[in-house]
């Protein structure tokens, strides 16, 4: 029986140029869309009240580990894929799709149905007063139950990508997060439901897109990848592989909280909570300018993996290094749009009376971050071009030193030793980012050179 090729497997195995365009735009699609959920989210469950606030934002941690790992798992097993597939092993990438999903299916399960038991408790031991405790139990018990949902929904939508499949990878999660905000509204007011209303259009929406993916992949079998656990055995290769890449990249999404809690430590000593303030309000501009970047680095993961898989070094630089030039132009018109109309962004978030108070510093902060995006696509792609090449331990080292060893030092650098205050730590932000990025890039040059040299050794 002849393999099907599907439209997704021929981007991947085609121009990498074509490629990296095709795969990017429906993730930044996806990516804006789920964007706008979290603030909408936000805005539905803050009429609720300070409390409610409270009781989700207690929760955060938690669904932050819940999706740091399904979509670490997913990486790992979408670039595995890839890779089998620019082998041309259509029998190998099948066994790694199933291997994923099992893998997954065990960890959402070992991370959430464990907690169930004991979830006042510790809120409680996170120094939760008793009512905000028992709303944030309620809240965490109905995602955690429905934990698998998470990352069956999440690892099937990394095997869709890792094939090609973006489109439809977009479909499934643009179509949760649209059903996610139109539900809040009618649970949580018009059911009067509350903050519980909120975790169940959550896990509903999740729940629909984990339908979608579930007839694609079991019911329509459309997709290139079978996965049939019919005769299944695991494979210790393959569960290294997956996790190779895995781990580390959900450790990679586990600095940059690390980073963040660090950083607001800097920021408070030296601008208080009004620079606490300033410095997360102005941020979320921030993590709204990469999204296009956090849609390219999927392409560039798929992409480069196929071309490593194949063999083909050529084909592995022109689509790394195209990536960060389209990334890099795309972050230029960012941050230009940024700078000029900084003083718009920050009145949209210092309209009231109590905020004014901060709206120039947050200029202020607006505008110089504006120079953190064009630097941005060197790291973050080469960091995406390693899990590609299966070399997890690379990507965690690019993403740590870029987050956490370099940003957060050069911010206690300026901001406190040599005091110049909350301007020092912006400072120190811009200047460890693209130190980074800089050496990432230099980095994923030196493994493509010694990857080339490889072949023609070979040969």
């Amino acid at each position: 029986m002849v393999a099907r090729v599907t439209h997704g497997v021929k981007n991947l195995l085609g121009d990498p140029k074509q490629g990296i365009i095709k795969l990017s735009f429906p993730m930044m699609v996806a990516m804006f869309t789920q964007a706008m959920y979290n603030v909408v989210d936000a805005i539905w469950v803050s009429g609720l009240g300070a409390d409610s606030l409270a009781a989700v934002g207690l929760f955060f941690p938690f669904l932050f580990l819940i999706m740091a790992l399904s979509n670490g798992i997913g990486i790992g097993g979408s670039s595995a894929i890839s890779r089998r597939i620019g082998e041309g092993s259509k029998t190998a990438a099948d066994n790694t799709a199933v291997h994923t999903m099992i893998i997954g299916i065990a960890v959402g399960l070992a991370t959430s149905l464990p907690f169930l038991p004991f979830l006042k408790n510790i809120f409680i031991s996170m120094g939760a007063g008793g009512k905000v405790a028992e709303m944030s139990a309620d809240y965490a018990r109905i995602l955690f139950a429905g934990a698998i949902f998470i990352f069956f929904s999440n690892i099937s939508n990394a095997i869709l990508r890792g094939e090609g499949d973006a489109t439809r990878s977009m479909y499934a999660i643009v179509s949760g997060a649209i059903l996610n905000m139109i539900l809040d509204p009618i649970y949580i007011y018009i059911f009067k439901m509350g903050i519980v209303g909120a975790a169940w259009a959550t896990l509903t929406s999740m729940l629909f897109s984990a339908s979608l993916i579930f007839y694609w992949i079991f019911m329509r079998r459309d997709t290139y990848v079978d996965i049939t656990f019919k005769d299944f055995h695991f494979n210790n290769g393959i569960i290294k592989e997956i996790l190779r890449v895995g781990i580390p990249a959900s450790l990679s999404q586990l600095s940059m909280s690390i980073s963040m809690f660090f950083l607001n430590i800097v920021v408070i000593s030296t601008g208080g909570t009004d620079g606490v303030a300033i410095f997360t309000t102005g941020w979320r501009m921030v993590s709204l300018g990469i999204i296009p970047l956090l849609g390219m680095a999927t392409a560039v993961t798929a992409v480069t993996g196929a071309a490593y898989g194949a063999k083909d070094a050529d084909k592995l630089n022109i689509a790394y290094l195209y990536a960060i030039r389209i990334g890099v132009i795309i972050e230029i018109a960012v941050a230009l749009i940024t700078f000029v109309f900084a003083h718009q962004i920050a009145l949209a978030f210092t309209y009231s009376k109590e905020a004014k108070r901060i709206a120039n510093s947050l200029i202020t902060f607006i505008m110089w971050m504006s120079l953190n995006y064009p630097p941005t696509p060197f790291g973050m792609f080469s960091s995406a071009m390693f899990q590609g090449m299966g070399k997890g331990e690379n990507a965690l080292t690019v993403t740590i030193l870029r987050t956490i060893s370099l940003t957060v030092p050069l911010a206690y650098l300026f901001g406190i030793i040599l005091k110049f205050g909350l301007i020092g730590v912006w400072w120190g932000i811009l200047l460890g980012n693209a130190i980074g990025a800089f050496i990432a890039f230099l980095w994923g040059k030196l493994v493509i050179k010694n990857f080339r040299n490889s072949l023609l050794s070979i040969r």
